[in-house]
C-alpha cells in the first residue's frame, strides 16, 4: 500500500496536543475473533481506533451473506457515524482476528470537540479524511467489478 492509499491515521491528522486530549478519554479494550462491535442501524455510541488485529466493515444484503466493504488495521479508525446525526452506524463491523483498541465514548468526545472548535476542526478534518479514503477505495472496488475493463488500479 502506497501513503496516498493509506487511510489517514490519527497520528498524521492531529497536532500533538490534540492527540492526547483525545486519548484522555481511551479506554483499552480487547475483542475476540468474531465479535460483532456494531450492526448497522444501530446507536453509534463509541468508537475504536486499532492497535493489533483486523476488522471488516460490511453491508447487510437482504438474503444474502453481509458483504464485507473494508478491511481495517493497524492505527485505522473503526466507525465515522458517531460524529454525525443521526448517529447510527451505516455499516457493520466484525472482529476477523483478535483485536486490540483504543476505545472511545463518542458522547464525551463530541462534547470537547463543542467545547474546543480547534479540537473539533482537527477531529472533523481527521474523519473527513478517513471518509474521503473509504470513499474512493469503494469506488476502485466498484469500478473494479463493474467497468468494462476495470479501474485500472492496483489495489
Amino acid at each position: 500500500m502506497t501513503a496516498s492509499t493509506m487511510t489517514p491515521s490519527m497520528l498524521q491528522a492531529l497536532p500533538a496536543e490534540h492527540r492526547q486530549r483525545l486519548m484522555h478519554f481511551a479506554r483499552e479494550v480487547s475483542i475476540p475473533q468474531g465479535a460483532r462491535l456494531f450492526e448497522e442501524g444501530g446507536r453509534a455510541d463509541r468508537f475504536w481506533i486499532i492497535r493489533t488485529g483486523t476488522v471488516h466493515l460490511d453491508l447487510h444484503v437482504p438474503g444474502r451473506r453481509a458483504a464485507v466493504i473494508e478491511t481495517l488495521r493497524h492505527n485505522e479508525l473503526i466507525g465515522w457515524s458517531w460524529l454525525f446525526s443521526p448517529h447510527a452506524w451505516h455499516l457493520g463491523a466484525e472482529a476477523t482476528t483478535p483485536v486490540r483498541a483504543h476505545e472511545f465514548d463518542a458522547t464525551a468526545v463530541r462534547s470537547l470537540c463543542r467545547d474546543d472548535p480547534a479540537f473539533g476542526l482537527g477531529i472533523a478534518l481527521w474523519v473527513g479524511d478517513v471518509l474521503v479514503h473509504r470513499l474512493r477505495s469503494s469506488r476502485t472496488r466498484l469500478l473494479d467489478l463493474y467497468a468494462p475493463y476495470g479501474s485500472g488500479s492496483l489495489l
